[in-house]
């Protein structure tokens, strides 16, 4: 008996369609799907550009955390830092460009390297002594968290130049206002998607969070990808820095305190695996616009903000029970 295989270019309509609905990312494609066809019907006020353009800036901050985050994540680790290494990144940008220490680019750069060299330094924790990444990023959220306080001695950066704001400035969209910040998010989202999915290095962050020992033996050096992706994940840290200065447009010494759960939760949601190697950004883009959907279509009802956080804990509860029995379905 012969068997044959059929190329993906090659694929029936009812094959194309049986392998997306089976993608990891169709899950939370419908669920947001639905989350919006439920809140258009509960009120009049969700169905427009103004308010979709709001949900986008709303999520942009947590969004481009959990870029970062999936890094992380499809590595079987986890970043419990990233909240709190932002807000410093936010406040040593902030406060240096609204005393003049430094041109205000400069300032962006240096807040930029800083939130590299907190990602630099859990990945060389990570790897090189080692700790779990639970541990390790659980610890520098407390450094993070007091630096920020120390060094902004618990005062709000205002009267900030323009290059800090301009990501909030808004475009016309056709009826709609657009931020800046809010395109540089979905670029984000864009180039880490196709990183991923297109390149060398995206197969090897996925092989090693399928399997660390099997990458190893394949060639691949995993204490370098380990070390380089967290470095990575400050970095984005610090672009998220930047969008959260832009949005409020002060360097505040109390934001980011939940932001790494939320950052979690949008990962979660959108479907990657807390188990590793398995996952993408774009689902993590489906997840954080889930969760602001949510809390943006339950305040137009009038519904309390502590049942949002409540149904948000359902939605995580669900993702990684759904998530953990798709893994024994697989074994």
């Amino acid at each position: 008996m012969t068997t044959s295989t059929v190329p993906y270019g090659n694929l029936t309509g009812p094959t194309r369609l049986r392998r997306l609905a089976t993608a990891p990312i169709a899950g939370p494609l419908a669920a947001l799907v639905l989350a919006c066809a439920f809140f258009s019907l509960m009120t009049d006020q969700f169905l427009s550009g103004g308010n979709f353009s709001l949900i986008i800036q709303q999520v942009m901050v947590v969004g481009a955390l959990a870029v970062g985050q999936t890094l992380i994540i499809l590595t079987a680790g986890i970043d419990l830092s990233c909240g709190a290494v932002m807000a410093f990144g936010s406040i040593m940008m902030a406060k240096m460009a609204a005393e003049g220490t430094v041109p205000p680019l400069v300032a962006i750069v240096l807040g930029l390297a800083v939130c590299a060299g907190f990602g630099l330094l859990n990945g060389l924790l990570v790897k090189l002594i080692p700790l779990p990444p639970f541990i390790v990023t659980l610890g520098m959220l407390n450094v993070a968290f007091a630096l920020t306080h120390i060094y902004s001695n618990e005062q709000t950066v205002s009267d900030l130049p323009r290059a800090l704001t301009f990501l909030g400035e808004t475009f016309p969209l056709g009826d709609t206002d657009v931020t800046y910040g809010s395109l540089l998010a979905l670029a984000l989202f864009g180039l880490f998607a196709y990183l991923l999915s297109s390149t060398s290095w995206g197969r090897h962050v996925y092989a090693l969070g399928n399997s660390p020992e099997a990458a190893r033996l394949n060639g691949i050096r995993t204490g370098r990808l380990t070390i380089g992706l967290y470095a990575i994940a400050g970095l984005v840290y610090g672009v998220a820095a930047l969008l959260l200065i832009s949005r409020t447009g002060v360097g505040d010494p109390q934001a980011g305190q939940t932001d790494n759960l939320d950052s979690i939760t949008a990962v979660v949601l959108g479907g990657t695996s807390l188990f590793g190697g398995r996952g993408s950004v774009l689902g993590s883009l489906i997840g954080a616009l889930i969760v602001g959907v949510f809390r943006n279509g339950l305040q137009l009802m009038g519904v309390a903000s502590i049942y949002q956080t409540l149904i948000t804990g359902v939605l995580v509860i669900l993702a990684v029970t759904v998530d953990q029995i798709s893994r024994k379905r697989i074994r």
